[in-house]
């Protein structure tokens, strides 16, 4: 009985031991977690009971439910990207959280790509630029490229037509690296190099990455010369995810130049019998202008999937008009990413599509140009309603009649795809294959009328209306193969990479152009039916033309990536390439590179005496990279059409030899050195880095004088001459004020660059100490106005140098022995080096602000230290200019010292008089934002926006916005040309929504 009592109360102890802390678990805390700056729900959230293993997952609505003990003190919260937070636990069963998203810091997983692979940033040796898509400027641009301007210090991206809706713009890396090779870096889309940037959304971006560095860019060998833009789009994952953005875009003419009111023409050109009045009151330019240019774009992505298989879809749709009559673009684009993984994850497969198409109108800047220049009392039409015939002034012909008549279009179509195979044999060991094909099809289609009034006037019987086509396709095709392998011994990490390359390059046109059709109604679409090219005259034989050609690149590359504790990092790789450009003697080369860096942060005294700093990583790289953007079979003996010779009756085309054989053809080579500190301060609040280069470009290519005989012709392509750029870059992130209701950042990026051309010879070939350049078209002979000399910079103007305007109204210059005479009467050896076009100095600065569910960004962009040549009040900006051509305000206004030239005997002579600081400060961008969450089933968030760019310009140049100068190239900071496009003031207003 007693046994039994007692086996009783014993298991009853037991169930209360057990069951204690049971019920003291019994409780529930639920609530949900969203983002701070939005609202938006935050769907797989970690939600962990802190210090214990207990713990589960927000869903897709980020709700979560999570059952704690009594013991329990706090909830940790954690998500990818977002700073991690321990909330206390309180009486209340209800917890919800707001997360905000992580500070940019080197404690951040940062992947950056490097190559043919990806780092974490701390282990990144090499010279190297990261930008996210979230720190891309919002642009409504023609390339996304736009959207990086001044983001990343040395990179110099201009775009002289930016609103021009058909225009590129122009890429350089720290500064000028050839003569005739390309100056351009190469752009790797998704692995793939020779990449289309035409043919990507800048919605599609998920990080752009700049590998500035020798030996980061040695990896890719005869292309690496000048940089490489890695562009990386976004991919699908898990979560289901819709997202749509739609915005508008007008232009307003901004910073434009100004000439004289019809009113004022009168009074200043024609009382003064430089120009007549035809009655009228014409604004040429409004005439011309079609502002505001209006554009408008959309996006729609799709992405989703499950944990092995995903994907990511997106379609965009742009309708976009210049700020210029004729100027149209109309394009579709779409973008499918598949990535799939095997169940048993041996197997992991990719394939990427991307096609594009566009229907464009083409600008004719030279109607800028006229506008500027016409006579503003000749009418637009004449009395019969019809356009008038204009032959007098700068540029005889009408230019709203050009914009309205005369058409010039392109169909272009383009397509990316590629797929891979990746196979994990091990662990460690993997392998993969990829396949891609980039091609671009340009149909380009051209037609004058008959009614055009300069022919009417001209009473052409011949050579009337005027058509032609003509097809350009370009296709790449490349297969590469990699193997990646990666071991740990105690504190030593090693990456092992392998690989082999073969790209074919393809490219032909076909072209055909008739006169004399019976319509003009046929337009292009019927070129037989013209008489004069093979028709019933059967004359001239430019009727029809065609091209093909072709290379081909292989290439074989390692690299071997070592570290020791995270703390001492070395890479080295060797690229051996070969391509068909080469002369017979050089078709391979090799590419090597290394770099190292120190994490001085890791030591043990770093971390004891400087708590204060975060990271410090001292690095510095060597490595050759190679140009081989030059034209095909410059190496070879070619053959073309040499005249034309009758025999018999017939006449027959002669061949002979176009160009001579160079068997030493190679590629042009940089020699790169830089040196770089990374850090990170203030518990991460302040990061950046300072890098600073050196490069010299070695065998550059050119044409150089030989002699006849042997050679068959005067002149051959051969490597030739050396120069070198050196400078300094700066790049600053700061996190300000970072708590969850208000935030503010600031970036900074600064350059110093400088240039020198040490030698236009070699032991085999001598060419002359100095090339001139920029050369100035009529009226007049103004001559070359830049000169590439030995021992100095690109950029250098050579010209007169000015000593002022006497009181005839004519320019004075200094002879070379000091003196000083009326500028007619020196000669081109009184020449002088008076300034250079190339900038020293480039700098941005970018905030960024955050209250609640607002968001702004100012973005300022500057260029200093150079100066322009001021073509406009050159040719157009004095009062001798060319009799009954319109001309600038500053002519005649009495505080501008162009007003002075009053005397035609020195019009047409270029001088330093005409030089300019260069230097500007933009308030580039402008951008506000507000974003309202919804707590709806089918509506997760919206955000509105409006961005501001080309807001004003502070600038001492008087010729209008000095970014419309170009300063890449061989001739930067000068326009060679009148034609010109205008600056614009650009509004976008947009609309994002995430479903």
């Amino acid at each position: 009985m007693y046994k039994k009592i007692l086996l009783r109360l014993s298991a009853l102890a037991l169930c209360c031991i057990f069951t204690a802390p049971v019920l003291a678990q019994n409780r529930t805390i639920s609530g949900t977690v969203t983002d701070v700056a939005d609202g938006t729900p935050l769907p797989g959230v970690s939600v962990v009971v802190t210090g214990i293993s207990v713990g589960t997952t927000s869903n897709a609505k980020g709700v979560y439910t999570l059952n704690v003990p009594a013991s329990a003190k706090t909830i940790s919260f954690s998500y990818v990207g977002y700073a991690t937070r321990e909330v206390p636990i309180t009486q209340d069963a209800t917890l919800n959280v707001a997360l905000a998203a992580a500070s940019n810091s080197l404690r951040e997983v940062v992947v950056v790509s490097v190559g043919y692979g990806t780092l974490d940033k701390r282990e990144v040796s090499s010279a190297i630029t990261h930008v996210s898509s979230k720190d891309l400027l919002p642009v409504a641009s023609n390339s996304p490229l736009m959207s990086l301007q001044g983001k990343v210090a040395g990179l110099s991206i201009t775009n002289t037509a930016g609103a021009d809706p058909n225009s590129s713009p122009n890429v350089q890396l720290r500064g000028v690296s050839s003569r005739n090779a390309g100056l351009g870096p190469l752009y790797v889309v998704n692995g793939v190099p020779g990449g289309n940037i035409d043919n990507i959304n800048q919605n599609d971006i998920e990080s752009i990455d700049v590998l500035k560095g020798g030996a980061a860019s040695a990896i890719y060998g005869t292309r690496g010369s000048n940089g490489v833009i890695i562009i990386t789009t976004k991919k699908g994952s898990s979560q289901a995810r819709t997202f749509y953005e739609g915005y508008a875009s007008f232009d307003y003419l901004t910073n434009r130049l100004q000439n004289l009111t019809p009113d004022e023409f009168i009074a200043d050109r024609v009382k003064n019998s430089q120009g007549q009045d035809y009655g009228a009151k014409t604004n040429w330019m409004d005439a011309v202008t079609n502002s505001p240019a209006f554009a408008q774009k959309h996006t729609v992505q799709l992405s989703g999937g499950s944990g092995k298989t995903n994907y990511f879809a997106s379609a965009d749709y742009r309708n976009a008009d210049g700020i210029d009559l004729r100027a149209h673009k109309k394009e579709y684009g779409a973008r499918i990413n598949v990535n799939h993984t095997s169940d048993n994850g041996v197997f992991i497969a990719t394939l990427n599509i991307a096609p594009r198409y566009m229907n464009t109108k083409n600008s004719d800047q030279g109607n800028f140009n006229n506008a500027l220049t016409l006579n503003p009392t000749y009418p637009i039409y004449d009395t019969a309603g019809k356009y008038n015939y204009i032959n007098t002034g700068f540029f005889s012909n009408n230019p709203v009649e050009n914009a309205n008549v005369i058409k010039s279009e392109a169909q272009i179509k383009e397509m990316d795809i590629n797929g891979s195979l990746r196979v994990n044999i091990l662990k460690n060991l993997s392998t993969t294959v990829t396949v891609s094909e980039i091609s671009r099809s340009v149909r380009s289609l051209n037609f004058t009328p008959s009614t055009l009034s300069s022919i009417v006037h001209a009473g052409k019987i011949t050579q009337t209306n005027f058509a032609s086509q003509r097809q350009e396709e370009n296709d790449q095709k490349n297969v590469e193969w990699t193997g990646n392998y990666s071991f740990n011994l105690g504190r030593n990490h090693i990456k092992a990479l392998g690989g082999y390359s073969y790209t074919l390059y393809n490219y032909n046109t076909f072209y055909a152009q008739n006169y004399d059709f019976p319509f003009d109604s046929y337009l292009w679409n019927n070129l037989g039916s013209g008489l004069y090219n093979g028709g019933a005259a059967g004359q001239g034989q430019s009727a029809v033309s065609s091209t093909q050609n072709g290379s081909t690149l292989i290439s074989f590359f390692g690299r071997l990536n070592y570290d020791f504790n995270n703390r001492y990092i070395l890479t080295a790789s060797l690229r051996r390439e070969g391509s068909s450009k080469f002369g017979i003697k050089n078709k391979w080369g090799n590419f090597p590179a290394v770099s190292g860096a120190w994490r001085v942060s890791e030591e043990n005294f770093m971390k004891g005496a400087l708590p204060w700093i975060n990271d410090l990583k001292l690095r510095a790289d060597y490595g050759i990279t190679g140009n081989q953007d030059f034209d095909n079979y410059l190496s070879l003996l070619l053959y073309g059409g040499a005249g034309y010779f009758p025999y018999n009756g017939q006449v027959y085309q002669v061949y002979g030899p176009t160009s001579n054989v160079n068997p030493d053809l190679k590629w042009e080579k940089s020699i790169n050195f830089n040196a770089g500190i990374d850090f990170s301060i203030l518990d991460n609040r302040i990061s950046g880095s300072l890098d600073y280069y050196i490069r010299k470009n070695k065998d550059l290519l050119g044409y150089y004088n030989v002699p006849l005989p042997p050679n068959s012709q005067s002149q051959t392509f051969a490597n030739v001459g050396t120069m070198k750029n050196y400078g300094l870059e700066l790049a600053l992130n700061g996190s300000v004020i970072r708590n969850t209701e208000f935030g503010y950042n600031i970036t900074a990026a600064l350059a110093y660059n400088r240039n020198k051309f040490i030698s236009f010879s070699n032991n085999v070939y001598k060419g002359t100490p100095f090339v001139e350049l920029a050369g100035l078209p009529a009226p007049g002979s103004p001559g070359n106005i830049q000169r590439i000399q030995e021992g100095r910079s690109i950029g250098e103007f050579y010209t007169l140098r000015s000593a002022g305007v006497n009181k005839d109204g004519a320019l004075q210059v200094y002879k070379k022995d000091g003196t000083i005479v009326q500028a007619n009467q020196a000669s081109s050896d009184d020449k002088q080096f008076v300034g250079n076009g190339l900038p020293k100095f480039t700098g941005s600065i970018g905030n960024t602000f955050r209250y609640k569910r607002f968001d702004m960004g100012i973005f300022l962009r500057g260029t200093f230290g150079y100066k322009i040549f001021n073509t406009a009040a050159f040719y157009i900006g004095t009062p001798s200019s060319q009799s009954d051509a319109n001309v600038l305000k500053s002519a005649y206004n009495g505080k501008s010292k162009y007003s002075l030239l009053t005397n035609p005997a020195t019009t047409a002579i270029a001088s330093d008089y005409f030089l300019e600081n260069g230097s500007f400060v933009k308030i580039d961008n402008v951008a506000l934002g507000y974003t309202q969450p919804f707590k709806i089933k089918y509506l997760k968030s919206i955000r509105v926006y409006a961005t501001g760019r080309n807001l004003h310009t502070f600038t001492g140049f008087t010729g209008g916005d000095p970014d419309l100068v170009n300063v890449n190239g061989l001739t930067p900071g000068v326009n060679t040309s009148l034609n010109y496009y205008p600056a614009t003031l650009q509004l976008i207003l947009g609309l994002q929504a995430t479903f």
